[in-house]
């Protein structure tokens, strides 16, 4: 061991002397780490200060609806109505839609790409759109009729017999539609039965336009499983007709309630509306019996809906549903309502006893911490889903309890922040709405009830074996293409931590939070796309921040630095540094001294431009004893074994 020692101060002198020298004569640069890696300069449409620009545009659709459920043969039958609007510079002769239905049949390029062994995106296949008296025509008057339609797997193109004039001209599209509810909808949607009937959980159930932009055109990747959706904005109308014992929840305001709730039914809506606690609007022991929670006891019964400026909507039904609620207050004055809907398998002070608390906590949070909510109710629905989120509505297991169900309506309530507030594109860039989420998830976990439940996302070398795995895959892996085992890390997990990374390491939390929240704001309802945010960032924050994206998000490299020795010179002392990794990253270090005293020194990114070696002269008077890095542990260093001075391997 002494000669060890002997031969290693050896080295030490001989790397040290001259320090200058020793720094200033690497043999190359990383300067490539630090280069531009795409394509980031603005246009008319998107400006490279990341906001949209003079002559942005996106184009809309307002949708009226009208739907009815058969119990007995699981059918929903439909007609819908669309008014597009053609904001583009360009004139359309068509229109593509969505039929999300049409993955579950046994011959859609979904069913076609399942592995033989299944994974979470399995569906039924018996299933699929009958599609009828499609009718499309210009608003101008005298406008032609067309009835023109191809659909291929789960698109469909809408032929007009004449285009869509630029600027804003529009179109009505009609058309009627049925399908078979899959009891199996690919954990996104479907039916479950329970004790006390069906629940219904409808989602990617009507014909909806896919996204024309500026940066692809039209937007019409096929429904395959991973990838989720990319969808415009508008408003919404809709009237779901179901059996009379039935109750109906969904996206947007009931504007029917003394039509569907008996007296005492409003009375208890009225009082939540005001109660900071859960009030029961249909309580336990009325499940299932018409005679006390349904205003007529024969027929059917229509619920009627509407949301405005939303991507998408929504809805449950079941006459199996507890149903209770709770005001929302939000930072403008403003109130919404949380709402849960379950069944009696579910109840319980353990479990979805406390959804609406925990709904009503979550919407709180992120209105107050980034962006009000905008949507009037906030609605958890117990289904045979694990977790599906959309506008104002989710889907979560009902069989989850605790912190499963806390964690789980948290995270799906948080997406009516991405992507629905902000409107990436899910299918392509799944990092842009589940990893922002799974991060914004973090600071609302631990906020809640004290920490009741905390998070671990800041415990990140948790992750170090997926990190050291030679079959990861980036962040930028397309989710329909990615493999399933790497889908949780690349599309929720590594962004996460990105963030983090930027926040509390990287930027530091008030430089992140002004520019995050910029983000959000100048991007509200709009389709930024990855540059956009990029750009933004860096100009709001004031940083350059070209290398983290690079290697993070564009990469598989990971984060090792390294310290390599402590040695005194003339004086102070020396800090001998390496960059092990692929990841170059700022350097935080704790000295600790003699006397017990600490200092942290921060060394900025740029040291690792001039090779993977740095030597940092520490002026003190005082004998350091001790240097960590990365003394808060945010990073995922993979390489824990050289993080601190003196090392083991040496004592």
């Amino acid at each position: 061991m002494r000669k060890l020692l002997l031969g290693i101060s050896l080295l030490i002198v001989a790397c040290v002397s001259p320090i200058g020298g020793y720094a200033q004569n690497q043999p190359e640069t990383n300067q490539p780490l630090f280069d531009e890696f795409t394509y980031r300069q603005g246009s008319a449409y998107r400006t490279a200060s990341g906001k949209p620009g003079p002559s942005y545009w996106q184009n809309g659709a307002d949708y009226i609806i009208e739907a009815e459920i058969d119990e007995n043969t699981h059918v929903l039958k439909g007609k819908v109505t669309i008014t597009y609007i053609n904001n583009s510079p360009e004139e359309l002769p068509f229109i593509w839609l969505h039929l999300e239905q049409n993955r579950f049949t046994p011959d859609s390029r979904g069913t076609l790409t399942t592995p033989i062994q299944g994974n979470r995106y399995n569906g039924d296949t018996d299933g699929g759109y009958e599609i009828s008296n499609v009718r499309a025509q210009l608003t101008k008057r005298n406008s032609r009729v067309s009835t023109t339609y191809r659909i291929t797997d789960t698109r469909m193109q809408v032929v007009l017999d004449e285009p869509i004039p630029a600027k804003g001209g529009q179109a009505i599209i009609s058309m009627d539609f049925e399908f078979k509810v899959p009891q199996k909808g690919m954990d996104r949607m479907g039916r479950l039965g329970v004790k006390d009937g069906q629940i219904y959980a409808l989602a990617q159930w009507y014909p909806k336009v896919a996204v024309f932009d500026d940066v692809v055109g039209w937007n019409i990747e096929p429904y395959l499983g991973a990838g989720e959706f990319y969808l415009g904005y508008g408003d919404f109308e809709y009237k779901v007709t179901v059996p009379y014992d039935h109750i109906v929840v969904g996206s947007g305001e009931l504007l029917n309630p003394k039509e569907v709730l008996t007296r005492v039914q409003q009375e208890r809506m009225s009082l939540a509306a005001r109660s900071d606690t859960t009030v029961y609007i249909v309580r336990p022991d009325e499940v299932n019996k018409p005679e006390i929670s349904r205003p007529k006891q024969e027929g059917k019964l229509t619920w009627h809906f509407s949301i405005k400026n939303a991507r998408d909507i929504a809805f449950a039904s079941s006459k199996a549903f507890i149903w209770d609620a709770a005001k929302i207050d939000l930072p403008s004055g403003k109130r919404a309502m949380a709402q849960s809907a379950y069944p009696i398998e579910s109840d319980g002070k353990d479990a979805w006893g406390r959804s609406t608390e925990y709904s009503k906590a979550s919407i709180e949070h992120y209105s107050a911490r980034w962006y009000e909510y905008p949507y009037p109710v906030a609605v958890n629905v117990a289904s045979d889903i694990n977790g599906m989120e959309y506008p104002g509505l989710n889907f979560c297991s009902y069989t989850s309890k605790g912190e499963s169900l806390w964690g789980v309506t948290d995270h799906e309530f948080g997406h009516n922040w991405f992507p629905m507030i902000v409107g990436t594109n899910e299918r392509r860039y799944a990092w842009m709405d589940e990893g922002f989420n799974t991060f914004i998830n973090h600071y609302s976990s631990l906020e809640f009830n004290n920490g009741e439940y905390g998070s671990n996302l800041n415990q990140t070398r948790r992750y170090l074996n997926w990190f050291s795995n030679p079959a990861r895959e980036g962040i930028d892996t397309y989710p329909d293409v990615a493999n399933t085992s790497n889908l949780g890390m690349i599309a929720y997990m590594k962004p996460a931590i990105g963030l983090l990374m930027l926040r509390e390491y990287i930027l530091e939390p008030d430089r992140f939070d002004y520019a995050f929240k910029s983000y959000i704001e100048t991007w509200a309802y709009k389709h930024p796309q990855p540059n956009d945010f990029f750009n933004l960032m860096e100009n709001v924050s004031g940083e350059n921040l070209s290398w983290f994206w690079k290697s993070w998000f564009f990469g598989t490299e990971n984060i090792d630095l390294a310290i390599d020795n402590v040695v005194p010179y003339g004086g102070n002392f020396v800090v001998m540094l390496s960059n092990k990794g692929g990841v170059p990253m700022p350097v935080l270090m704790e000295i600790t001294y003699a006397d017990g005293s600490t200092d942290r020194v921060k060394l900025p990114v740029e040291i690792w431009q001039r090779g993977n070696q740095w030597n940092y002269l520490h002026r003190t008077t005082k004998e350091v004893t001790k240097v960590v890095l990365d003394p808060d542990k945010i990073l995922p260093d993979i390489n824990l074994g050289n993080d601190s001075w003196p090392n083991r391997i040496y004592e």
